[in-house]
């Protein structure tokens, strides 16, 4: 979606229960976020199509109402998990399609907090079989699944890669940025005894046993750290120190997420965001580059779309939960 004299915008987040999520966000959220919730909050979707607007022209609209058919590419969520989350796996874009889906499911995680001892899990170790996955889940909370997979301790600043066809899992004691594909196509393969629905054959059909998933070595740039550099989605790390300001460059359609500090987003020809933390703003297509400024302090990332990158294929979601 080109931006047609529509300039940067903030979105408000909409928050998402799961059974492994919290009922405190703080510092990130407030209790308005978990108030009147039956179950605890999972996730908090910063750029989900049902997100409001909450500044300039659009105000008040969904963002599927803003980009309509040509959607907005990435679906960016802070994750809070207070208990294991299930083993998964997402199909990649020519299995998604050939279940008559819009595309599959490659993500990142950044680690904005971790306890001592936080883990996630990132495939399969060698010699873990279709076979033995199979038998794993059948026996259950008796069996030996998790042991089947690679967990590997992460620590707050490192960013995670996970592509398509990684069985995969998040454990406790971790606030994650993931920045995925737009899609929300999930096969639950084990999920530790709770009552939920499994997708087994689903899962094991696009699994693979071998992948890229893992940690990624962030790289300084001119004024900013690249996190990662995907075909998907591009993550950088801004900081600007005290009283200051930075520049940054729109290469594709995205959004700046604020994780510290607060600053405003200038744009020629358009009216100034406030970015806040754990809240997203948005940045359309064609706007060229844009200024932050800072009086005390901020950190921010930005999450983009490379040009070429499927972005503007209708989001779709499977209705399977995590």
């Amino acid at each position: 979606m080109e931006s047609k004299g529509l300039g940067p915008f903030r979105l408000r987040p909409w928050f998402s229960e799961r059974v492994w999520g919290r009922r405190d966000l703080r510092p990130w959220y407030g209790e308005e976020a978990t108030a009147g919730r039956k179950e605890p909050v999972g996730e908090a979707w910063l750029t989900g199509p049902q997100c409001v607007v909450e500044t300039g022209a659009m105000k008040g609209r969904t963002l599927a109402e803003v980009y309509g058919d040509a959607e907005f590419p990435l679906l960016v969520k802070i994750l809070f998990p207070s208990d294991k989350l299930s083993v998964q796996v997402h199909p990649d874009d020519v299995q998604a399609r050939a279940m008559g889906q819009a595309r599959g499911k490659t993500e990142c995680w950044y680690v904005l907090e971790a306890e001592p001892g936080a883990a996630v899990a990132l495939g399969l170790k060698s010699g873990a079989t279709v076979e033995r996955v199979r038998a794993a889940v059948a026996a259950g909370t008796n069996g030996n699944m998790e042991e089947l997979m690679e967990w590997v301790p992460v620590a707050a600043g490192e960013m995670v890669f996970v592509d398509a066809g990684t069985v995969h899992a998040i454990g406790p004691g971790v606030v994650l940025l993931e920045t995925q594909q737009t899609c929300d196509v999930t096969f639950r393969l084990y999920d530790y005894g709770r009552p939920r629905e499994l997708h087994l054959e689903q899962g094991l059909q696009v699994m693979r046993t071998q992948t890229a998933a893992g940690k990624v070595k962030p790289r300084a740039m001119g004024g900013f750290v690249r996190l990662i550099e995907q075909q998907y989605f591009v993550v950088d790390r801004y900081d600007v120190s005290g009283e200051g300001d930075v520049t940054v460059a729109t290469d594709g359609a995205g959004c700046l997420v604020c994780l510290s500090g607060r600053g405003m987003v200038e744009s020629q020809g358009s009216d100034a965001v406030e970015m806040l933390p754990g809240r997203a703003v948005v940045l359309p297509v064609g706007i060229g580059p844009v200024v932050v400024r800072s009086h005390a302090g901020a950190s921010f990332v930005r999450c983009f779309a490379p040009a070429g990158s499927g972005a503007r294929l209708r989001f779709s979601a499977f209705g399977f939960r995590l």
